[in-house]
């Protein structure tokens, strides 16, 4: 197929507009929008919990700055440590763009443990309520990849494929389209549509885990490894061993959950 067949990226400014020193840019965007997403499908099922609207907030709270602070901590020691090492306040360097999913899990799972303290509850009840609002946030972060034509995908010659800027001349898959379909409409109809009746402590947490690392490893696949990285024994990325543990604890809580069969108070009474 010839080149000109394909689309060809047009080089998107990454800053949407600029109020003096204040520059919004479209990956913050696509947070803000996660953030409200989420804040609006928590007040919808608040009514199913025993917790006030201040506990809810503050779990809203502290779990989006758990996103941020883990999944910038988890990029840079999961795949730039070697920079790192060079320079400890690339940590800081926040600018410079960097996030990793799974630092970003790590910092709500320990954000959630801090919370579900304060309201009476386990991690895997607040794990379980917290885990259908994420995927609409994940869905809209790889949207703003998408539009940095950042995190492309492997060359290929499918009809679909896209010249992105700074890629190379190749066509290669929209990875990031890929991931927006999978982690976020998909992964976020199906826990929704699974929560929306009462399911044992757990294993709408351990289906999150499962889903989306189901989802994530076979997108690596199409998408381009990290070069400094590049791929392990067996052909496997960074991304892909790294959604190895999730699958494998979202399908033990999964069980562990069935087997136990233990409902939250709320979900008993509604059962």
């Amino acid at each position: 197929m010839a080149e000109s067949s394909y689309l060809v990226f047009p080089s998107i400014d990454p800053i949407i507009f600029s109020l003096g020193p204040l520059s919004v840019r479209w990956y913050g965007l696509m947070y803000l929008i996660g953030f409200v997403a989420a804040y609006i499908l928590a007040h919808k099922r608040l009514e199913r919990t025993p917790w006030t609207k201040d506990q809810l907030s503050d779990l809203l709270f502290w779990g989006f700055l758990g996103v941020i602070l883990g999944g910038r901590l988890g990029y840079v020691l999961f795949y730039q440590f070697g920079m790192f090492l060079e320079d400890p306040l690339y940590l800081f360097k926040i600018w410079t763009g960097g996030m990793s999913f799974h630092g970003g899990l790590l910092g709500v799972i320990i954000a959630l443990v801090i919370q579900a303290r304060r309201m009476n509850a386990s991690l895997l009840q607040v794990g379980d309520f917290v885990a259908p609002l994420v995927p609409i946030g994940l869905g809209a972060g790889r949207i703003g990849n998408f539009l940095n034509a950042e995190l492309w995908g492997r060359p290929t010659d499918v009809p679909w494929a896209v010249i992105f800027p700074d890629a190379g001349p190749e066509p290669r898959h929209p990875s990031q389209l890929y991931e927006f379909a999978l982690e976020g409409v998909v992964l976020f109809a199906i826990l929704w549509i699974y929560s929306a009746k009462p399911r044992p402590v757990g294993a709408v947490g351990g289906l999150f885990l499962l889903g989306y690392g189901a989802f994530r490893f076979i997108v690596e696949f199409f998408r381009e490894p990290d070069a400094h990285i590049g791929l392990y024994q067996m052909g496997l990325s960074q991304g892909q061993l790294l959604c190895l543990p999730m699958i494998l604890i979202g399908l033990f809580l999964i069980i562990r959950a069935y087997k136990k069969g233990e409902y939250p108070p709320a979900a008993a009474q509604a059962k």
